[in-house]
């Protein structure tokens, strides 16, 4: 290599710099052309509506305005989803097997009384008829209730993620261009994993539980099914864009794909993979509550049940239990991500 002097300007010459402008007229008129095209897909979509009764909402709420559709909306939903249920009471004469030496723990056995309307046959007259039953009465019945299908929930979302895994690695390794064998595994390869990643898991799940019947099963299938399309383009992009340096260096001493892959790529893609799996993890609870709306199992069945007969006290228990097992998820995940970078 020839180095060559730097010219020097003679002594006294003023530089003149020149800056091309950021913008120019084509930028305006994108920009434009961009603006009328969210304006008229706001409108499409009612966008407009919604933020004038959004703001007539923050009006009713300083006190601008005495009405407000959204207020008394929410307002109504509040008032019937407060307070949680948290028990439970049973009639025992509807019990199997009703052993009263073996209650479940902080449960007891109460008498209850009920007052109905009948008609009496002979005089045709409204009659009160006061009606004793037992009844086992649980304080925390309904909280034990959720945690066990909050845990069927989170079983759900582990085995989904463990399907999703699974499928990505080798998707991953053909759909990277770098170590797929060629063009057409490479093509084949983003297609499946685009295939994945674009049919929602709830259509998914709707299909298997065609298939498989109720329960948990459509449930695993569909969210591993859906969640592998998107980890197969993550990993798959993580191993192109890792650092080549350590990868020429093994090739060049004679290492094969698959030792290349094991000693320079995945030192340094594996914290990424870390965090793409626990989010997923962590996206497959909430849509594992998503897909039981259509019987494939978990806490989704149960709330979809509670709402159809209106049960809002019930649905805020679910709703409250799903926050925290989320925001524990989260938080445990955060600590194993601190732990592996």
């Amino acid at each position: 290599m020839i180095d060559r002097p730097i010219p020097v300007p003679p002594q006294g010459t003023r530089l003149q710099w020149h800056l091309d402008q950021p913008f120019r007229l084509k930028h305006l008129v994108i920009a434009i052309l961009i603006f009328a095209l969210l304006l008229l897909t706001g409108h499409r979509t009612e966008m407009d509506r919604m933020v004038a009764m959004t703001t007539q909402a923050v009006g009713n709420l300083v006190g601008l305005n005495d009405e407000s559709q959204v207020v008394r909306g929410l307002s109504k939903v509040a008032e019937s989803m407060w307070p949680p249920q948290l028990a439970t009471s049973d009639q025992i004469a509807r019990m199997n097997d009703f052993n009263p030496n073996d209650l479940p723990w902080f449960a007891r056995v109460e008498t209850k009384e009920t007052t109905t309307q009948r008609i009496n046959e002979e005089t045709l007259q409204l009659q009160s008829t006061t009606e004793t039953t037992e009844v086992l009465y649980d304080p925390l019945g309904y909280v034990k209730t959720v945690m066990i299908k909050m845990v069927e929930t989170l079983e759900m979302a582990l085995w989904g993620t463990i399907l999703a895994v699974s499928l990505s690695i080798p998707l991953a390794w053909f759909a990277a261009s770098n170590y797929s064998p060629n063009r057409v595994t490479y093509t084949l390869a983003r297609g499946f994993i685009s295939l994945l990643r674009s049919v929602p898991e709830l259509i998914v799940a709707l299909f298997l539980v065609l298939a498989y019947g109720f329960g948990p099963i459509a449930g695993v299938l569909a969210l591993g099914l859906h969640a592998a399309g998107f980890l197969g383009k993550f990993y798959a992009e993580d191993i192109e864009n890792a650092d080549k340096q350590p990868q020429e260096a093994l090739e060049a001493i004679g290492a094969g794909k698959i030792k290349t892959v094991l000693y320079a790529v995945m030192p340094q893609v594996l914290p990424q993979y870390v965090a793409y799996t626990a989010y997923i993890l962590d996206r497959n609870l909430r849509m594992a509550t998503v897909v039981g709306l259509v019987g494939a199992g978990g806490i989704g069945q149960e709330l979809k049940g509670r709402f159809d007969m209106y049960d809002y006290g019930h649905v805020m228990t679910m709703l409250i239990a799903i926050f925290l097992f989320v925001f524990l998820l989260d938080q445990l995940s955060a600590r194993i991500r601190s732990r592996m970078i």
